[in-house]
């Protein structure tokens, strides 16, 4: 048993209400269902946007890159902050940033500032987005969180499949400013209702020693330089520049390894860092997400520039897949409640694969149930991948590190994205076919990190597995 699962084991705090437990659910799932509806939304007002500020291509995708390079570089260092002040306050303080931050880019009188003021949202998001997860954890026993995360999942499908029509109407009937005003009254209200209810003492933050700003400065131009190379990939292909990026992330992180070894508070927890279980969820959650993303990257491509499909018979073909990770984020938190985490995480995987080699077989007069039916299996699995390694991942924390685990989650949902575009753009100009082989190979290296993942716990007096507490039987009760 590795240091984090004794950990994890060992975590006999006092029930936190009922109450309480609402409260921090809603404002987990709210939390995350904005920073995904602003990403969506943001790809339908960009066209307009540039039209509006008289902006190049090159500035508009910076309001998308800049962002995702500061919360990306940040989100784990952000984790440690929630560890040390409370998940609840720091959740309030990115919450609140956001919103304000939102509004300021409404405001915005030129490109300029819709670029540094996204790098200021990026920031609070890096702040918000670990502390939904942070706080999940302070607030749940570890065998009640696949629910709550799975229902956390849900909203965040919602908001992806949502987030296209709600822009468009925005864009169309207010203007692309519209998009962003979205975000201010739903962001003042959760932040305020955070700083006004009292956390229970359990959940308001342990001593953690130091900050480790060296390791967080090193992690962060590590990640920086990464997910700069990878979101230039699609656009520019391989460039010297890239190459550059590549080795500095390279070089960053190997003195970040070493720095995390000698550190005497370390960014990185030893019962983290060292974590088999840990690692092993973290890896399916980026392999799992390359290969969905990629695959909807292709995908997009394969139906309209080879099908002819238009963008809205596209996104109808297409809607099986959201519509199945929606669904089916519930129901894979009532498998991973009755078979365990390995067998779960093992199926959403096989289906995530199935799913990208069905897509990679599409042709010219292939049936329109087919398409759809690979979506269905992309979601099915993606669905049941995230909601189980996020919920091993936030389980197997021990309180004092949650935030640095949800950091390292939301991280590793960052990066994967990323690298499945930019793997699938390297041979996308070949055909799709390849581009579609080669997600289903990075998907398919998620099966042996799946393979590490705990067995099903079974009650040592009948061997019949684990039963949950009645006491949280009336909260996210599957």
């Amino acid at each position: 048993m590795s240091a984090l699962t004794r950990a994890a084991g060992a975590d006999e705090r006092p029930a936190v209400s009922v109450p309480y437990r609402r409260l921090t659910l809603a404002n987990s799932v709210l939390g995350a269902v904005i920073v995904a509806l602003d990403g969506t939304v943001l790809t339908i007002a960009q066209p307009t946007l540039r039209r509006d500020l008289d902006a190049s291509f090159a500035e508009v995708q910076w309001t998308s890159t800049a962002y995702l390079i500061a919360v990306a570089s940040l989100l784990v260092f952000a984790g440690r902050l929630g560890d040390r002040f409370g998940h609840q306050r720091v959740f309030a303080w990115g919450v609140l940033g956001f919103g304000a931050a939102s509004a300021g880019i409404g405001l915005a009188p030129g490109v300029g500032w819709v670029i540094a003021l996204r790098v200021v949202q990026g920031v609070f998001g890096a702040l918000l987005q670990p502390a939904t997860l942070g706080m999940l954890r302070a607030a749940f026993p570890p065998d009640r969180l696949g629910m709550p995360v799975a229902l956390r999942t849900s909203a965040i499908g919602v908001a992806a499949a949502a987030g296209p029509l709600v822009g468009g109407v925005l864009v169309t009937e207010l203007g692309w400013r519209a998009v962003f005003f979205l975000n201010v009254i739903p962001a003042l209200v959760m932040g305020l209702l955070a700083l006004a209810v009292r956390a229970p003492r359990t959940a308001r933050g342990v001593p953690v020693g130091g900050l480790d700003t060296r390791g967080a400065a090193l992690l962060a131009v590590a990640l920086a330089a990464l997910v700069h190379t990878l979101v230039g990939i699609p656009g520019h292909g391989w460039t010297v520049p890239g190459v550059l990026g590549l080795l500095v992330a390279g070089a960053a992180g190997v003195a970040l390894v070493r720095h995390e070894r000698r550190a005497p508070d370390p960014l990185l927890p030893p019962a983290v860092f060292g974590s088999a279980t840990a690692g092993a969820a973290l890896g399916v959650l980026v392999t799992a997400s390359a290969a969905m993303m990629g695959a909807l990257f292709v995908g997009s491509h394969l139906l309209q520039d080879v099908l002819g499909m238009d963008p809205l018979r596209t996104s109808l073909v297409a809607l099986p897949g959201g519509v199945m990770m929606i669904l089916g984020a519930p129901l894979s938190a009532v498998l991973l409640r009755r078979w365990g985490a390995r067998p779960t995480a093992l199926t959403g995987t096989l289906l995530l694969t199935a799913g990208v080699l069905v897509l990679s077989a599409v042709r010219p007069g292939s049936p329109t149930a087919v398409i759809g039916g690979g979506f269905l299996l992309l979601g099915a699995g993606f669905g049941a991948v995230m909601v189980t390694a996020t919920a091993v991942v936030v389980r197997e924390a021990p309180p004092e590190a949650a935030g640095v685990v949800g950091g390292l989650q939301q991280t590793a949902m960052n990066i994967g994205p990323t690298l499945g575009v930019a793997a699938a753009a390297t041979l996308l100009p070949l055909a799709a076919g390849p581009a579609f082989w080669l997600l289903a190979g990075l998907s398919a290296l998620g099966a042996p990190l799946a393979g590490r993942m705990p067995r099903p716990a079974r009650s040592p007096r009948d061997g019949s597995l684990s039963v949950r507490n009645d006491e949280d039987k009336d909260v996210c009760d599957p």
